[in-house]
């Protein structure tokens, strides 16, 4: 009899611990040896640079006339960080000036885009950009009057903590000449 008892509680035993076992074997094939690294999100250092404009910004434009317009711009990131929307408005005695800037890096061409829209033209005004040391420079060409004008802005960040930018345009073949100076200072 304990020969017989002990036959059956090996095999109920072994019984019971087969589908356990299986279980168990189941379980780890389906976890990896080792987990993958997370892979850092294209643009994500590109558009980590551009957080200098983040905030509210007090700014001043300087025209090469003298004309002086104030405004205030205010700066955020876009979904998922992506992106960065500036909206602005100044006013003065050079006019009223409203629009919107998204900016955001385009892992195609290796560089910043921006797509100004604006109060004063219809559509939007595609800008080219990269960084040159700390200056980030944007280049834009399009149709005004039947002729192609080319626009360059330079701007930086000042050692007081300043944003400064500086617009230049030509035409045709002219040379290129300051269209507006601007001073922002975070509120």
């Amino acid at each position: 009899m304990k020969n017989a008892a002990k036959f059956w509680i090996v095999t109920i035993s072994l019984a019971l611990s087969v589908p356990l076992w299986a279980a168990r074997q189941e379980k780890t094939a389906e976890k990896p040896a080792t987990a993958p690294a997370p892979q850092a999100k294209p643009g994500a250092a590109e558009m980590e640079r551009l957080k200098f404009y983040l905030g509210e910004w007090d700014y001043r434009e300087t025209y090469p006339k003298g004309g002086k317009n104030t405004g205030v711009y205010t700066s955020k990131l876009g979904p998922g960080g992506n992106s960065l929307i500036n909206t602005f408005h100044s006013q003065g005695p050079v006019g009223d000036f409203e629009g919107l800037l998204a900016m955001t890096w385009d892992p195609k061409e290796k560089a910043y885009k921006t797509y100004v829209f604006g109060n004063e033209f219809p559509g939007a005004i595609v800008e080219t950009g990269e960084f040159e040391d700390d200056a980030l420079i944007f280049r834009s060409e399009f149709l005004a009057g039947g002729a192609t004008m080319k626009l360059r802005k330079v701007t930086w960040l000042t050692a007081s903590g300043k944003l400064e930018s500086e617009e230049y345009m030509t035409m045709k073949d002219a040379p290129e000449t300051p269209l507006v100076h601007v001073e922002a200072k975070k509120r």
